[in-house]
């Protein structure tokens, strides 16, 4: 089976990518190992993991782990399950049809239903965004001391950071963001010490709870806790990055490139849901153990921590975590917003102007509430856009998992059915529980 077969499958040929063209030049080593070639593929994965710890993610963690201890610890183990799976099937459509997933449903769906999903995935974008520059600006305000909204303004500026890395190459953004992420991952070690967590409990919380479904609040956070883990925008920049590699475009080729891809995506999610779990079993072992059950946003959390686990160093660290977590995010904000905007439409603009829009878009918002209503306001309003994220989610799951189980679009890659049934299932419970959550905010 070489391309044409598969590309029968599709309407037309695919549009360009300009991320792509740039940076498909990471040549992988014919001859070598099995690790060197491993190690050669590792990156994108990296990238898609920030997605999965952004400061969205910490709101909705703190928030359930000092409201119910760990008991929500399975809805964070279940979620990063259902994110390992549609990441491999983001990975496949990418490596196999060689299309990101804002491409296919453009080659697809109808223009009208097109526009329709440009609209929700950049929704989405836009509420991730909002999530990074509240986080971003209540670190710098954490750790320096600057008022919210003149953080919030400050990070515009890292629109010039994103064209400075752009311009070195995607080799170089996926070492920064490998490195922040260690220092994120040795932030929480050192936090998850210090808390020292009851090991039973913390081990039960990883079983599902029937009360997780039949408490609105719990329910509530659980959804924003999926939201803030499985992110729609990933789906289609996963795609999209794993072609960076230069692998051979045969089916053995492919075969061994989807492997590889493969691996590199689940181990970092794994390392994902633990800096996850860390900031809810911190919450729970600090917060929730002390009675202190009203702790429900990053600054509360930031202001007790180092007193109830008694040094300075927690709430220093916590904090460089959570800048570090921001500007992660921005990065692979900016490339998804790329990816969607020439996918969907086929438009152009520069990375630069693109960033500026998108951060704008996020900016006012989160201006208008910090300058109103302070720390409190724009606590809320970084759980409110976890939930808006996940109410997106559907609408880049289903094309996923429809164009992954096509046999005529993916030809001997088609998913199998036992994969079939799994993608299906996950989501049947994206949309069910997504639609619980509109009947329970409207009435």
């Amino acid at each position: 089976m070489d391309n044409s077969d598969i590309n029968k499958g599709w309407r037309k040929e695919k549009s360009s990518n300009s991320l792509n063209e740039v940076f498909s030049s990471i040549k992988i080593p014919e001859n070598a190992s099995s690790w060197k070639k491993f190690m050669a593929y590792v990156g994108p994965g990296l990238l898609v993991a920030v997605g999965y710890m952004d400061p969205g993610n910490w709101a909705t963690d703190i928030a359930g782990g000092a409201q119910f201890g760990y008991t929500l610890l399975s809805v964070i183990l279940i979620s990063n399950l259902f994110a390992i799976v549609l990441q491999h099937l983001s990975v496949k459509l990418g490596i196999v049809a060689e299309r990101d997933l804002a491409q296919a449903c453009k080659d697809h769906f109808s223009p009208g239903v097109n526009f329709v999903l440009w609209i929700f995935c950049e929704i989405a974008i836009a509420a991730c965004d909002l999530a990074e520059v509240i986080g971003s600006a209540i670190a710098l305000n954490l750790l320096f001391g600057i008022p919210l909204s003149v953080g919030v303004v400050i990070t515009v500026i890292d629109v010039f950071l994103i064209l400075f890395l752009q311009s070195r190459g995607f080799r170089y953004i996926e070492s920064i963001v490998g490195g922040l992420i260690f220092v994120i991952f040795s932030a929480f070690l050192y936090e998850i010490i210090l808390s020292q967590p009851a090991i039973f409990p913390m081990l039960e919380g990883l079983i599902p709870k029937k009360e997780i479904i039949t408490n609105p609040s719990m329910l509530y956070i659980a959804i924003g806790i999926l939201g803030a883990t499985v992110m729609p925008h990933n789906l289609y920049l996963h795609s999209s990055i794993v072609q960076t590699r230069n692998y051979p475009r045969t089916t053995e080729g492919k075969k061994e490139a989807l492997k590889f891809a493969s691996l590199d995506s689940s181990l970092s999610l794994m390392l994902a849901f633990f800096i996850n779990a860390a900031i809810l079993i911190i919450s729970a072992a600090t917060f929730h153990t002390s009675g202190n059950k009203d702790v429900a946003d990053i600054n509360d959390a930031y202001m007790l921590l180092s007193p109830l686990l008694g040094t300075t160093l927690a709430s220093i660290f916590f904090g460089i975590a959570l800048l570090a977590s921001g500007q992660n995010s921005t990065l692979t904000g900016t490339l998804a917003g790329q990816i969607v905007m020439e996918g969907f439409l086929n438009i152009r603009l520069k990375p630069w102007v693109r960033r500026l829009i998108t951060r704008l878009i996020a900016i006012i918002p989160a201006l208008i509430i910090s300058m109103l209503y302070g720390e409190k306001g724009t606590a809320e309003l970084l759980v409110f856009s976890q939930v808006i994220l996940s109410m997106q989610l559907s609408f880049a799951v289903v094309p996923l998992v429809m164009f992954t189980g096509s046999k005529a679009k993916m030809g001997k890659f088609v998913n199998k059915m036992w994969l079939k049934v799994l993608a299906w299932t996950i989501s049947a419970i994206i949309i069910i529980l997504n639609l619980y959550l509109l009947k329970e905010t409207i009435f």
